[in-house]
């Protein structure tokens, strides 16, 4: 696979094949990790559930580092410490390491200080399971929302490089007016700016729409995809993909929760592995700190 090709349209979509360098990032939590689903919501339990998160995990790092791209990876803390092999494994193979938390909980129902304690528990995890400096935190569920502009004055006292948390479009869980593109956010109390990747979305008929991560990813078709990638990548934008190990298990364990939540979790799971293999085909990718503009020097 040649992972630099230049893009090309779908029919009906035109590009100006501009060599744009996407980030290419994975979520790495198990399929329990899921917010608001009573039945897994206990962390005691968690011991006790079938765990998909090293089989599908070793299959993505296999896959992106085949295909010569550096990807990165957000860990939970608390795969970190139950799973330290598989964070080194991440880390041999070139691919950068990052924070998901350490419990996967929404930033906005946290106070600033039980925030700081989960990204230091976080990152001390990571870092001694991987051998390598965190620079990068993602929130789970994109949970930093307005309200919360604290949360960056906390990632930089724990020494954090940038932020992946915002979604610039409305969502269950998230949702955080911002530029499309990478940049200087500057919302927090101390005024001190944090370089900030968001997320993705594309414009259709006037709405704005994700597309290239998790349920979004999984529901939508390849073309439609493609025209995202082609729509930002025009503007010189970079997308941002992430995915989880659940998004590519068919076999994900089932647990009780609303039909809604239900069809969200599990559309498409079948198909998030060509999705995938057809993005790296087409598209460069890079590591979020590469396409943000950070370095790991101090």
């Amino acid at each position: 696979m040649n992972a630099t090709v230049t893009t090309t349209a779908p029919a009906g979509d035109k590009t100006d094949h501009v060599p744009v360098t996407n980030a290419l990032s994975f979520d790495i939590e198990d399929w329990f990790h899921m917010v608001e689903i009573e039945a897994v919501a206990d962390p005691r339990c968690w011991p006790d559930l079938d765990s998909i998160v090293e089989r599908y995990t070793e299959w993505i790092v296999q896959t992106v580092t085949e295909a010569k791209v550096t990807a990165t990876f957000f860990i939970l803390g608390w795969i970190a410490v139950r799973y330290p092999r598989l964070v080194k494994l991440i880390a041999d193979n070139g691919h950068e390491l990052a924070t998901h938390s350490y419990w996967h909980r929404k930033v906005y129902e946290l106070t600033p200080e039980s925030f700081r304690q989960d990204m230091q528990q976080s990152i001390d995890a990571i870092e001694s399971a991987g051998g390598r400096r965190v620079l990068g935190f993602r929130a789970p569920s994109f949970s930093i929302t307005p309200g919360t502009e604290w949360a960056f004055d906390v990632l930089h006292e724990v020494g954090l490089r940038y932020d992946a948390s915002l979604f610039p479009a409305r969502r269950g869980h998230g949702g955080y007016p911002c530029p499309a593109g990478p940049h200087a956010f500057t919302g927090a109390p101390s005024g001190q700016p944090m370089p900030e990747l968001p997320m993705s979305v594309m414009r259709v008929a006037g709405a704005r729409v994700a597309f290239s991560g998790g349920g979004y990813l999984r529901l939508l078709p390849p073309w439609l995809i493609r025209r995202g990638f082609n729509q930002l990548n025009r503007r010189g934008i970079p997308a941002v993909v992430y995915l989880h190990p659940r998004d590519f298990a068919p076999d994900c364990p089932r647990v009780p929760m609303p039909p809604l939540r239900r069809f969200k979790c599990y559309v498409g799971l079948g198909g998030t592995e060509e999705k995938l293999r057809m993005l790296l085909r087409h598209y460069r990718f890079d590591t979020c700190a590469a396409v943000v503009g950070v370095d790991d020097k101090r």
